[in-house]
């Protein structure tokens, strides 16, 4: 079920389509609380840094269709909590994770190495 709709199907001229997408921009470019004026109606929403966008474009019938289209998700990056970091977060904690992994193999393969020799060392100084 959605939370909230808005849907607008109407012509409009090249100038006023250029004056709604300046508006957006305008929006995007300054970020936070924002306000979109889309007549008759307004707009109120909070932009994010970030965004998941598409953009599609089809001919079909004799006619072209742009689509473009931005999602993000209602809560901030504020708003998350510890057991669910940022993308980026999960990515450089997997990093150093996996740094960690092979600090320890190299470690483990160090001592075996050592204890091989030690041994080594012991058998030979017995045969003799």
């Amino acid at each position: 079920m959605t939370d909230l709709k808005f849907e607008q199907k109407r012509s409009l001229s090249r100038l006023e389509a250029a004056d709604q997408l300046a508006a957006l921009a305008t929006a995007l470019r300054q970020g936070g609380d924002a306000e979109l004026e889309i007549d008759p109606w307004k707009l109120s929403l909070r932009i994010p840094d970030d965004f998941h966008s598409e953009i599609e474009f089809e001919v079909e019938d004799g006619e072209i269709e742009l689509e473009i289209e931005l999602k993000w998700p209602i809560t901030s990056a504020a708003a998350r909590t510890a057991s669910s970091p940022a993308p980026e977060e999960r990515t450089a904690t997997k990093r150093t994770t996996a740094k960690r992994a092979t600090a320890k193999r190299t470690t483990a393969k160090r001592t075996t190495a050592k204890r091989a020799t030690a041994a080594a060392k012991g058998t030979a100084s017995k045969k003799s």
